[in-house]
Protein backbone atom coordinates (compact mmCIF):
# COMPACT_ATOMS: atom_id res chain seq x y z
CA UNK A 1 0.00 0.00 0.00
CA UNK A 2 1.31 3.63 -0.58
CA UNK A 3 1.52 6.42 1.45
CA UNK A 4 -1.25 8.30 0.05
CA UNK A 5 -3.75 5.04 0.86
CA UNK A 6 -2.49 4.96 4.38
CA UNK A 7 -3.13 9.01 5.32
CA UNK A 8 -6.37 8.38 3.58
CA UNK A 9 -7.70 5.16 6.02
CA UNK A 10 -6.59 7.05 9.21
CA UNK A 11 -8.84 9.77 8.05
CA UNK A 12 -12.13 7.64 8.33
CA UNK A 13 -14.43 7.31 11.05
CA UNK A 14 -13.46 3.53 11.03
CA UNK A 15 -9.86 3.61 11.55
CA UNK A 16 -9.90 5.92 14.05
CA UNK A 17 -12.44 3.90 16.16
CA UNK A 18 -10.41 0.93 15.88
CA UNK A 19 -6.74 2.59 17.12
CA UNK A 20 -8.99 4.30 19.55
CA UNK A 21 -8.44 1.54 22.07
CA UNK A 22 -4.64 2.44 22.59
CA UNK A 23 -4.77 6.15 22.04
CA UNK A 24 -4.73 7.21 25.45
CA UNK A 25 -1.61 5.34 25.65
CA UNK A 26 -0.05 7.11 22.74
CA UNK A 27 -1.14 10.11 24.21
CA UNK A 28 0.79 9.44 27.39
CA UNK A 29 3.50 8.07 25.47
CA UNK A 30 3.74 11.29 23.31
CA UNK A 31 3.87 13.03 26.72
CA UNK A 32 7.00 11.17 27.73
CA UNK A 33 8.77 11.42 24.50
CA UNK A 34 8.11 14.88 24.05
CA UNK A 35 9.45 16.73 21.13
CA UNK A 36 10.52 13.40 20.07
CA UNK A 37 7.72 11.96 19.08
CA UNK A 38 6.55 15.02 16.97
CA UNK A 39 9.76 14.64 15.27
CA UNK A 40 8.92 11.05 13.89
CA UNK A 41 6.09 12.25 12.92
CA UNK A 42 7.62 14.74 10.56
CA UNK A 43 7.35 14.07 6.43
CA UNK A 44 10.62 11.93 5.63
CA UNK A 45 12.50 12.55 2.91
CA UNK A 46 11.17 9.60 -0.11
CA UNK A 47 14.84 9.37 -1.52
CA UNK A 48 16.57 8.24 1.93
CA UNK A 49 17.98 4.57 1.20
CA UNK A 50 15.59 1.83 1.54
CA UNK A 51 16.86 -1.74 1.85
CA UNK A 52 15.84 -4.52 -0.60
CA UNK A 53 13.85 -7.64 -0.21
CA UNK A 54 17.45 -9.91 -0.42
CA UNK A 55 21.18 -8.67 -0.25
CA UNK A 56 21.54 -7.96 -3.92
CA UNK A 57 24.87 -7.88 -5.95
CA UNK A 58 24.65 -4.65 -7.65
CA UNK A 59 23.88 -1.42 -5.58
CA UNK A 60 23.79 0.75 -8.57
CA UNK A 61 23.19 1.09 -12.32
CA UNK A 62 24.81 2.79 -15.07
CA UNK A 63 22.58 1.69 -18.44
CA UNK A 64 23.55 2.76 -22.05
CA UNK A 65 20.81 3.05 -24.11
CA UNK A 66 21.94 2.87 -27.97
CA UNK A 67 18.79 4.08 -29.46
CA UNK A 68 18.17 2.91 -32.73
CA UNK A 69 19.38 -0.39 -32.38
CA UNK A 70 22.69 -1.35 -33.96
CA UNK A 71 23.38 -4.43 -35.95
CA UNK A 72 23.92 -7.05 -34.08
CA UNK A 73 24.77 -9.51 -36.67
CA UNK A 74 27.46 -7.21 -37.35
CA UNK A 75 28.86 -6.81 -33.61
CA UNK A 76 27.86 -9.96 -31.73
CA UNK A 77 26.43 -12.89 -33.35
CA UNK A 78 28.51 -13.87 -35.94
CA UNK A 79 26.93 -16.27 -38.87
CA UNK A 80 28.86 -18.06 -41.05
CA UNK A 81 25.89 -20.09 -42.87
CA UNK A 82 24.65 -16.21 -43.59
CA UNK A 83 27.92 -15.20 -44.87
CA UNK A 84 28.17 -17.91 -47.35
CA UNK A 85 24.57 -17.32 -48.42
CA UNK A 86 25.00 -13.52 -48.64
CA UNK A 87 23.07 -12.07 -51.49
CA UNK A 88 20.40 -15.19 -51.97
CA UNK A 89 16.21 -15.16 -51.47
CA UNK A 90 15.17 -14.69 -48.66
CA UNK A 91 13.76 -18.10 -48.05
CA UNK A 92 9.35 -17.77 -48.05
CA UNK A 93 9.30 -19.09 -44.25
CA UNK A 94 11.09 -16.14 -43.08
CA UNK A 95 9.63 -13.51 -44.40
CA UNK A 96 6.14 -14.16 -45.88
CA UNK A 97 3.47 -13.36 -43.43
CA UNK A 98 5.34 -11.21 -41.08
CA UNK A 99 5.40 -7.80 -40.88
CA UNK A 100 8.35 -5.27 -41.37
CA UNK A 101 9.00 -1.84 -41.06
CA UNK A 102 10.44 -0.85 -44.67
CA UNK A 103 10.84 -3.88 -46.04
CA UNK A 104 8.24 -5.75 -48.66
CA UNK A 105 8.50 -8.61 -51.41
CA UNK A 106 11.38 -11.53 -51.39
CA UNK A 107 14.11 -9.50 -49.13
CA UNK A 108 18.28 -10.55 -50.27
CA UNK A 109 19.75 -12.06 -46.90
CA UNK A 110 22.64 -10.22 -46.10
CA UNK A 111 25.62 -11.62 -44.20
CA UNK A 112 28.06 -9.62 -42.20
CA UNK A 113 31.15 -7.83 -44.09
CA UNK A 114 32.99 -7.47 -40.66
CA UNK A 115 35.73 -10.01 -39.11
CA UNK A 116 34.48 -12.02 -36.41
CA UNK A 117 36.92 -13.85 -33.98
CA UNK A 118 36.50 -14.80 -30.17
CA UNK A 119 38.34 -13.51 -27.27
CA UNK A 120 38.72 -14.39 -23.56
CA UNK A 121 38.66 -17.40 -21.87
CA UNK A 122 34.87 -18.25 -22.85
CA UNK A 123 35.52 -17.56 -26.61
CA UNK A 124 32.76 -14.79 -26.93
CA UNK A 125 32.44 -13.69 -30.67
CA UNK A 126 33.00 -10.01 -31.27
CA UNK A 127 33.67 -8.22 -34.79
CA UNK A 128 36.37 -5.89 -35.72
CA UNK A 129 33.85 -2.60 -35.25
CA UNK A 130 34.31 -2.86 -31.94
CA UNK A 131 38.23 -3.57 -30.74
CA UNK A 132 38.37 -2.08 -27.46
CA UNK A 133 35.58 -4.58 -26.13
CA UNK A 134 38.07 -7.25 -27.24
CA UNK A 135 40.08 -7.18 -24.13
CA UNK A 136 37.14 -7.19 -21.77
CA UNK A 137 35.75 -10.14 -22.85
CA UNK A 138 35.80 -11.69 -19.72
CA UNK A 139 33.92 -9.16 -18.30
CA UNK A 140 30.91 -9.36 -20.17
CA UNK A 141 27.71 -11.48 -20.76
CA UNK A 142 26.46 -11.41 -24.04
CA UNK A 143 22.54 -12.75 -24.26
CA UNK A 144 22.09 -13.60 -27.81
CA UNK A 145 18.81 -14.70 -27.85
CA UNK A 146 16.46 -11.59 -26.68
CA UNK A 147 13.29 -11.18 -27.98
CA UNK A 148 10.43 -8.64 -27.83
CA UNK A 149 7.11 -7.84 -29.45
CA UNK A 150 7.69 -4.21 -30.56
CA UNK A 151 9.24 -3.72 -34.07
CA UNK A 152 8.96 0.82 -34.17
CA UNK A 153 11.45 3.15 -32.05
CA UNK A 154 8.79 4.61 -30.06
CA UNK A 155 7.26 1.24 -28.54
CA UNK A 156 10.04 -1.13 -28.18
CA UNK A 157 12.11 1.74 -26.39
CA UNK A 158 9.43 2.48 -24.05
CA UNK A 159 8.89 -1.67 -23.53
CA UNK A 160 12.68 -2.32 -22.91
CA UNK A 161 12.57 1.00 -19.83
CA UNK A 162 9.12 0.52 -18.57
CA UNK A 163 7.76 -2.65 -18.95
CA UNK A 164 5.18 -1.46 -21.30
CA UNK A 165 4.86 -0.37 -25.01
CA UNK A 166 2.58 3.03 -24.32
CA UNK A 167 3.42 6.15 -22.20
CA UNK A 168 2.67 6.08 -18.64
CA UNK A 169 4.57 3.00 -16.62
CA UNK A 170 6.99 4.14 -14.42
CA UNK A 171 10.95 3.62 -15.68
CA UNK A 172 13.33 0.79 -14.76
CA UNK A 173 15.07 4.11 -13.16
CA UNK A 174 12.18 5.38 -11.44
CA UNK A 175 11.39 1.36 -9.89
CA UNK A 176 15.06 1.05 -8.62
CA UNK A 177 14.93 4.63 -6.92
CA UNK A 178 11.57 3.68 -5.84
CA UNK A 179 13.00 0.68 -4.07
CA UNK A 180 16.59 1.46 -3.00
CA UNK A 181 16.71 4.94 -2.72
CA UNK A 182 19.84 7.25 -3.19
CA UNK A 183 22.91 7.57 -1.04
CA UNK A 184 23.80 10.74 -1.55
CA UNK A 185 21.39 13.45 -0.62
CA UNK A 186 22.83 16.14 -2.40
CA UNK A 187 22.32 14.77 -6.08
CA UNK A 188 19.77 13.27 -7.77
CA UNK A 189 19.02 9.24 -7.58
CA UNK A 190 18.46 9.24 -11.42
CA UNK A 191 20.36 10.89 -13.59
CA UNK A 192 19.87 11.26 -17.52
CA UNK A 193 22.66 12.19 -19.59
CA UNK A 194 22.02 12.40 -23.53
CA UNK A 195 24.34 12.22 -26.01
CA UNK A 196 24.38 13.07 -30.28
CA UNK A 197 21.97 16.02 -29.66
CA UNK A 198 18.78 13.77 -30.15
CA UNK A 199 16.13 12.80 -27.03
CA UNK A 200 15.20 9.09 -26.96
CA UNK A 201 12.46 7.72 -29.50
CA UNK A 202 10.03 7.48 -26.34
CA UNK A 203 10.57 10.66 -25.06
CA UNK A 204 10.44 11.63 -21.71
CA UNK A 205 8.27 8.69 -20.39
CA UNK A 206 11.66 6.80 -21.08
CA UNK A 207 12.68 8.27 -17.77
CA UNK A 208 10.26 9.03 -16.34
CA UNK A 209 8.20 8.10 -13.22
CA UNK A 210 4.34 7.22 -14.74
CA UNK A 211 2.01 7.09 -12.00
CA UNK A 212 4.40 6.54 -8.72
CA UNK A 213 5.92 9.97 -7.39
CA UNK A 214 7.65 12.03 -9.39
CA UNK A 215 10.60 12.61 -7.29
CA UNK A 216 11.78 9.14 -8.18
CA UNK A 217 11.63 10.30 -12.47
CA UNK A 218 15.19 10.69 -13.98
CA UNK A 219 16.75 14.32 -13.48
CA UNK A 220 17.90 15.33 -16.93
CA UNK A 221 21.59 16.69 -16.78
CA UNK A 222 23.90 18.20 -19.55
CA UNK A 223 27.15 17.94 -19.98
CA UNK A 224 27.78 21.19 -21.80
CA UNK A 225 26.55 24.64 -20.96
CA UNK A 226 24.59 24.82 -17.18
CA UNK A 227 24.57 21.28 -15.54
CA UNK A 228 20.25 21.37 -14.79
CA UNK A 229 18.84 24.37 -16.57
CA UNK A 230 17.19 26.97 -14.11
CA UNK A 231 19.15 25.22 -11.24
CA UNK A 232 21.10 28.92 -10.66
CA UNK A 233 18.96 31.69 -8.69
CA UNK A 234 17.23 34.20 -10.12
CA UNK A 235 18.72 37.80 -10.90
CA UNK A 236 18.18 39.97 -7.38
CA UNK A 237 17.96 36.54 -5.51
CA UNK A 238 21.21 35.33 -3.55
CA UNK A 239 21.81 32.17 -1.52
CA UNK A 240 20.49 33.68 2.11
CA UNK A 241 17.03 34.62 0.44
CA UNK A 242 16.58 30.97 -1.19
CA UNK A 243 17.14 29.26 1.94
CA UNK A 244 14.67 31.64 3.34
CA UNK A 245 12.21 31.35 0.81
CA UNK A 246 12.31 27.62 0.59
CA UNK A 247 11.95 27.21 4.32
CA UNK A 248 8.86 28.72 4.29
CA UNK A 249 7.30 26.77 1.16
CA UNK A 250 8.60 23.51 3.54
CA UNK A 251 6.99 24.79 6.43
CA UNK A 252 3.36 25.44 4.41
CA UNK A 253 3.88 21.59 2.61
CA UNK A 254 4.72 19.91 5.77
CA UNK A 255 1.47 20.95 7.04
CA UNK A 256 -0.29 19.65 3.92
CA UNK A 257 1.52 16.36 3.68
CA UNK A 258 0.02 16.05 7.43
CA UNK A 259 -3.53 17.56 6.51
CA UNK A 260 -4.29 15.85 3.03
CA UNK A 261 -1.14 12.64 2.89
CA UNK A 262 -0.74 13.07 -1.06
CA UNK A 263 2.52 11.62 -1.75
CA UNK A 264 3.16 14.73 -4.56
CA UNK A 265 3.63 16.90 -1.39
CA UNK A 266 6.67 14.94 -0.34
CA UNK A 267 7.71 14.90 -3.95
CA UNK A 268 7.22 18.82 -3.42
CA UNK A 269 9.36 19.49 -0.48
CA UNK A 270 12.25 17.03 -1.27
CA UNK A 271 12.86 18.32 -4.96
CA UNK A 272 12.81 22.12 -3.42
CA UNK A 273 15.50 21.15 -1.21
CA UNK A 274 17.36 18.74 -3.78
CA UNK A 275 17.40 21.60 -5.72
CA UNK A 276 19.00 23.87 -3.28
CA UNK A 277 21.84 21.43 -2.76
CA UNK A 278 22.75 20.68 -6.00
CA UNK A 279 23.04 24.51 -6.99
CA UNK A 280 26.63 23.48 -5.12
CA UNK A 281 26.96 20.08 -5.94
CA UNK A 282 26.07 19.40 -9.78
CA UNK A 283 28.33 21.96 -10.94
CA UNK A 284 31.40 20.26 -9.21
CA UNK A 285 30.74 16.57 -10.22
CA UNK A 286 29.77 17.58 -13.85
CA UNK A 287 33.33 19.77 -14.61
CA UNK A 288 34.85 16.63 -16.00
CA UNK A 289 38.10 19.18 -16.65
CA UNK A 290 38.98 18.29 -12.75
CA UNK A 291 40.15 14.76 -14.30
CA UNK A 292 43.84 14.22 -15.44
CA UNK A 293 45.11 14.09 -18.89
CA UNK A 294 45.47 10.13 -19.03
CA UNK A 295 42.17 9.72 -17.86
CA UNK A 296 40.77 11.92 -20.60
CA UNK A 297 42.33 10.22 -23.33
CA UNK A 298 41.76 6.48 -21.97
CA UNK A 299 37.60 8.07 -22.57
CA UNK A 300 38.26 9.94 -25.50
CA UNK A 301 36.58 12.70 -23.55
CA UNK A 302 36.89 16.40 -24.14
CA UNK A 303 36.07 19.11 -20.98
CA UNK A 304 32.91 21.29 -22.25
CA UNK A 305 31.92 19.13 -25.13
CA UNK A 306 28.83 16.89 -25.49
CA UNK A 307 29.01 13.73 -26.16
CA UNK A 308 28.98 9.89 -25.37
CA UNK A 309 32.89 9.94 -24.13
CA UNK A 310 31.75 12.50 -22.12
CA UNK A 311 28.99 10.81 -20.11
CA UNK A 312 30.63 7.79 -19.48
CA UNK A 313 33.09 9.08 -18.13
CA UNK A 314 30.25 11.55 -15.57
CA UNK A 315 28.38 8.37 -15.11
CA UNK A 316 31.55 7.13 -13.32
CA UNK A 317 31.43 10.31 -11.38
CA UNK A 318 28.44 10.04 -10.42
CA UNK A 319 27.81 6.64 -9.25
CA UNK A 320 31.61 7.30 -7.75
CA UNK A 321 29.28 9.89 -5.71
CA UNK A 322 26.49 7.86 -4.94
CA UNK A 323 24.09 8.68 -7.31
CA UNK A 324 22.01 5.27 -7.56
CA UNK A 325 21.02 5.16 -11.19
CA UNK A 326 22.53 6.96 -14.53
CA UNK A 327 21.02 6.41 -17.83
CA UNK A 328 22.87 7.25 -21.00
CA UNK A 329 20.81 8.21 -24.21
CA UNK A 330 23.44 7.62 -27.55
CA UNK A 331 21.41 8.54 -30.83
CA UNK A 332 22.29 7.48 -34.36
CA UNK A 333 21.97 3.42 -34.15
CA UNK A 334 19.45 2.91 -36.81
CA UNK A 335 21.23 1.23 -39.66
CA UNK A 336 18.85 1.54 -42.20
CA UNK A 337 21.50 2.26 -44.96
CA UNK A 338 19.76 5.59 -46.33
CA UNK A 339 23.22 6.88 -46.35
CA UNK A 340 26.48 6.17 -45.59
CA UNK A 341 26.95 7.23 -41.96
CA UNK A 342 24.09 4.10 -41.94
CA UNK A 343 26.41 1.48 -43.70
CA UNK A 344 27.83 -2.04 -41.09
CA UNK A 345 30.66 -1.04 -42.91
CA UNK A 346 32.83 1.95 -42.66
CA UNK A 347 29.78 4.04 -41.27
CA UNK A 348 29.33 1.54 -38.27
CA UNK A 349 33.08 1.30 -37.73
CA UNK A 350 32.82 4.97 -37.03
CA UNK A 351 30.01 4.87 -34.71
CA UNK A 352 31.34 2.22 -33.06
CA UNK A 353 34.52 4.68 -32.40
CA UNK A 354 32.78 6.92 -30.24
CA UNK A 355 31.37 4.21 -28.38
CA UNK A 356 33.62 1.21 -27.20
CA UNK A 357 36.47 3.22 -26.46
CA UNK A 358 34.60 5.02 -23.82
CA UNK A 359 32.53 1.92 -22.96
CA UNK A 360 35.60 0.03 -22.13
CA UNK A 361 37.20 2.35 -20.33
CA UNK A 362 34.37 3.33 -18.06
CA UNK A 363 34.54 -0.58 -17.50
CA UNK A 364 38.09 -0.46 -16.78
CA UNK A 365 38.07 2.54 -14.37
CA UNK A 366 35.08 1.12 -12.08
CA UNK A 367 37.34 -2.08 -12.28
CA UNK A 368 39.95 -0.28 -10.86
CA UNK A 369 38.40 2.46 -8.27
CA UNK A 370 36.59 -1.25 -6.61
CA UNK A 371 33.33 -0.09 -8.46
CA UNK A 372 32.38 -2.46 -10.98
CA UNK A 373 31.56 -5.08 -8.84
CA UNK A 374 28.36 -3.76 -7.36
CA UNK A 375 27.66 -1.57 -10.31
CA UNK A 376 25.37 -3.06 -13.19
CA UNK A 377 26.37 -1.93 -16.59
CA UNK A 378 23.74 -2.37 -19.35
CA UNK A 379 24.70 -1.84 -23.08
CA UNK A 380 22.25 -2.30 -25.94
CA UNK A 381 18.96 -1.23 -28.26
CA UNK A 382 15.43 -1.73 -28.26
CA UNK A 383 15.79 -4.72 -30.64
CA UNK A 384 17.74 -6.12 -33.35
CA UNK A 385 18.09 -5.79 -36.93
CA UNK A 386 17.27 -7.91 -39.76
CA UNK A 387 19.27 -10.58 -41.21
CA UNK A 388 18.40 -9.10 -45.07
CA UNK A 389 18.94 -5.88 -47.05
CA UNK A 390 16.36 -3.05 -45.94
CA UNK A 391 14.11 -2.72 -48.59
CA UNK A 392 14.50 0.35 -49.66
CA UNK A 393 18.07 0.37 -49.88
CA UNK A 394 18.34 -3.29 -51.15
CA UNK A 395 19.68 -1.96 -55.03
CA UNK A 396 21.85 0.77 -53.69
CA UNK A 397 25.39 0.93 -52.77
CA UNK A 398 24.68 1.44 -49.45
CA UNK A 399 24.38 -1.91 -46.66
CA UNK A 400 21.39 -1.50 -44.30
CA UNK A 401 19.31 -3.53 -42.08
CA UNK A 402 15.47 -3.52 -40.99
CA UNK A 403 13.97 -3.34 -37.67
CA UNK A 404 13.51 -6.92 -36.52
CA UNK A 405 12.56 -7.86 -32.93
CA UNK A 406 12.91 -11.38 -33.04
CA UNK A 407 16.33 -12.35 -31.91
CA UNK A 408 18.97 -9.48 -31.33
CA UNK A 409 21.88 -9.56 -28.67
CA UNK A 410 22.07 -6.97 -25.58
CA UNK A 411 25.73 -6.94 -23.01
CA UNK A 412 25.76 -7.05 -19.16
CA UNK A 413 28.48 -6.45 -17.26
CA UNK A 414 29.46 -6.12 -13.48
CA UNK A 415 26.90 -6.37 -10.63
CA UNK A 416 26.79 -10.04 -10.43
CA UNK A 417 26.43 -10.44 -13.81
CA UNK A 418 28.34 -13.47 -15.37
CA UNK A 419 31.46 -12.14 -16.97
CA UNK A 420 32.89 -14.21 -19.93
CA UNK A 421 29.96 -15.65 -21.01
CA UNK A 422 27.56 -15.73 -23.87
CA UNK A 423 24.04 -16.47 -23.57
CA UNK A 424 21.46 -18.33 -26.03
CA UNK A 425 21.78 -19.07 -30.18
CA UNK A 426 19.89 -17.86 -32.80
CA UNK A 427 19.47 -20.10 -35.80
CA UNK A 428 21.91 -20.31 -38.40
CA UNK A 429 20.81 -17.72 -40.40
CA UNK A 430 19.96 -15.64 -37.18
CA UNK A 431 16.15 -15.32 -38.01
CA UNK A 432 14.93 -16.61 -34.68
CA UNK A 433 15.97 -17.72 -30.95
CA UNK A 434 17.04 -21.76 -31.32
CA UNK A 435 18.36 -21.95 -28.02
CA UNK A 436 17.49 -20.04 -24.53
CA UNK A 437 14.81 -17.58 -25.16
CA UNK A 438 15.35 -14.04 -23.18
CA UNK A 439 12.47 -12.25 -23.28
CA UNK A 440 11.89 -8.42 -22.45
CA UNK A 441 10.09 -9.28 -19.49
CA UNK A 442 12.99 -12.12 -18.24
CA UNK A 443 15.91 -9.11 -18.41
CA UNK A 444 13.99 -7.18 -16.41
CA UNK A 445 13.30 -9.64 -14.32
CA UNK A 446 16.98 -10.23 -13.64
CA UNK A 447 18.16 -7.00 -13.67
CA UNK A 448 16.01 -6.74 -10.09
CA UNK A 449 16.98 -9.70 -9.16
CA UNK A 450 20.84 -8.80 -9.31
CA UNK A 451 19.96 -5.71 -7.13
CA UNK A 452 18.08 -7.25 -4.67
CA UNK A 453 14.37 -7.10 -5.79
CA UNK A 454 11.96 -10.11 -6.60
CA UNK A 455 10.69 -8.31 -9.33
CA UNK A 456 7.18 -9.79 -8.66
CA UNK A 457 6.75 -8.04 -5.09
CA UNK A 458 8.31 -4.54 -6.10
CA UNK A 459 4.95 -3.09 -6.90
CA UNK A 460 2.85 0.00 -6.44
CA UNK A 461 -1.27 0.20 -6.74
CA UNK A 462 -2.71 2.18 -9.03
CA UNK A 463 -6.41 2.57 -9.90
CA UNK A 464 -7.07 -0.24 -8.28
CA UNK A 465 -4.49 -3.24 -9.09
CA UNK A 466 -0.96 -3.77 -8.66
CA UNK A 467 1.97 -2.50 -11.28
CA UNK A 468 5.00 -3.92 -11.44
CA UNK A 469 7.90 -3.10 -14.27
CA UNK A 470 7.36 -6.99 -15.61
CA UNK A 471 3.39 -5.81 -15.61
CA UNK A 472 2.79 -10.12 -15.56
CA UNK A 473 5.54 -11.65 -16.80
CA UNK A 474 9.11 -12.45 -16.46
CA UNK A 475 11.48 -15.24 -15.08
CA UNK A 476 14.84 -14.65 -13.58
CA UNK A 477 17.35 -15.84 -15.97
CA UNK A 478 19.84 -17.77 -13.31
CA UNK A 479 22.42 -18.56 -15.99
CA UNK A 480 22.96 -14.49 -16.32
CA UNK A 481 24.26 -14.27 -12.64
CA UNK A 482 27.89 -15.07 -11.57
Amino acid sequence: MNLYQQQLQHQTRRHFLAGSGISLGSIALGQMLGENCAAAEAPTNPLSPKQSHFKGKAKRVIYIHLTGSPPHLDLWDYKPELVKRNNEDCPDEFYKGKRFAFTSGRPKLMGTPRTFKQFGKGGTWMSDAIPNFHGLADDLCVIKSMTTEQFNHAPAELFVHTGSPRPGRPSFGSWVTYGLGTENENLPGYVVLISSGVQPNGGKNTFGAGFIPSVYQGVQCRSKGDPVLYLSDPKGMDRNMRRSSLDALKDLNETAAKDFGHPETLTRIAQYELAFRMQMTVPEVMDISKENAKTLEAYGAKPGGASLANNCLLARRLTEQGVRFVQLFDWGWDFHGTNPSEDIRDGLTNKCATMDKPIAALIRDLKERGLFDETLIIIGGEFGRTPFREGRTSKGKVLGRDHFPNAYSMVIAGGGARGGYSHGETDELGFSVARDKVHVHDLQATWMHLLGFDHEKLSYRFQGRDYRLTDVHGHVVKDLLA
